[in-house]
């Protein structure tokens, strides 16, 4: 009980930061999960980026705003791992977000898992949206 009144103001916070990051797990991820193409996961290679065709200038600030997000995920996952919340699914989601090499490889590693699919799928045929091939 000592711990719990020396540290009230913590125990707070990360309750919070709990709720809002399940909330936004609820809500967000089946969104995202609607827009991924069907055919997202059959091309050998990543498809051309949406903003291929903006200056480098543009690119550079995303792709560093998208690495920062990730990383900021990532560092909170880890952190809700020992604090209430879904640490893994907050890794997961900022492993997802971040460029580095090998993703793709990484992406169809993942969704080649039978439960993990058939989940999505599930998700999507709710949308009414077709089920991802692989």
């Amino acid at each position: 009980m000592e711990f719990i009144d020396n540290h009230e103001n913590l125990l707070f916070w990360s309750t919070l930061v709990s709720i809002i990051s399940v909330i936004a797990s609820i809500l967000l991820i089946p969104w995202i999960v609607t827009k991924i193409p069907a055919d997202y996961f059959t091309h050998p290679k990543r498809q051309k980026l949406l903003w291929g065709d903006q200056p480098k200038i543009v690119r550079f600030i995303f792709i560093l705003l998208k690495n920062i997000i990730g990383v900021m995920l990532v560092l909170g996952g880890i952190a809700l791992l020992f604090l209430p919340g879904q640490g893994i699914l907050t890794i997961l989601i900022g492993l997802l977000i971040m460029d580095f090499p090998y993703k793709y490889k990484f992406e169809i590693w993942i969704i080649k898992h039978t439960f993990l699919l058939n989940s999505i799928n599930k998700l999507r045929s709710k949308a009414k949206k077709r089920p991802l091939v692989i």
